[in-house]
């Protein structure tokens, strides 16, 4: 190039080396046949009106866990106040939390008494109507352990109990109350089951403690 005052700006041209592109071809990220096939699926999904599922195959939790955490894994249930957790609990003669087990709200009592007789092996178990089927006699008259439980309305021929030994469940209500007096107790904050059974055994260690 020559400037207007006629001297050279830039040198002349020299020998032009070729420059080599190492870049590699890139291989192709997804097949042709699945991505066609993706493609036919979204397009059936978007003509029946149908909400569009997770973009990647097979969407599954991460490699750390074996399966998702959800309200019920953790004892949250739905009923009729909302989301709410059962306690339940076995205590003995004095009214002292022996074992304990936390579930669903919806939970019925009867689903986690097995286990909790299972645990604690009572000679003498004092329950309301709720526990008062044939499955579960069943269970306490094989471990040796003598029913004091009413029967509901409903049995043709109910099996007798003492009334005046009955008396003495109410242990378990002054148990709930001494415990209630937590406020994390009463009203559950953490959200996984393993940090609120930790509240719950701290409570019934409480309890024991007081002796």
């Amino acid at each position: 190039m020559v400037a207007p005052h006629r001297r050279a700006v830039a040198r002349p041209a020299r020998r032009v080396r070729p420059v080599e592109d190492g870049v590699q071809p890139l291989r192709p990220l997804v097949e042709e046949r699945a991505l066609v096939g993706a493609l036919r699926r979204t397009r059936h999904r978007r003509r029946r009106g149908v909400a569009e599922h997770r973009q990647h195959h097979e969407p599954r939790p991460s490699a750390r866990c074996r399966w998702k955490g959800g309200p019920a894994v953790h004892g949250i249930g739905r009923s009729r106040g909302g989301a709410t957790t059962k306690v339940h609990l076995i205590v003995d003669a004095l009214g002292l939390p022996l074992a304990f087990e936390v579930a669903e709200g919806q939970r019925h009592d009867i689903v986690c008494a097995p286990a909790l007789v299972q645990r604690t092996r009572p000679r003498r178990l004092l329950a309301d109507k709720a526990y008062s089927t044939h499955d579960f006699r069943a269970v306490l008259v094989a471990m040796d352990c003598d029913p004091v439980i009413p029967s509901s309305s409903s049995w043709i021929n109910p099996p007798s109990y003492d009334k005046d030994l009955y008396k003495a469940r109410a242990e378990v209500e002054c148990t709930f109350s001494l415990l209630k007096q937590a406020r994390r107790f009463a009203t559950r904050y953490e959200k996984t089951l393993r940090n609120y059974a930790a509240v719950v055994a701290i409570g019934c260690a409480l309890l024991w403690l007081r002796i």
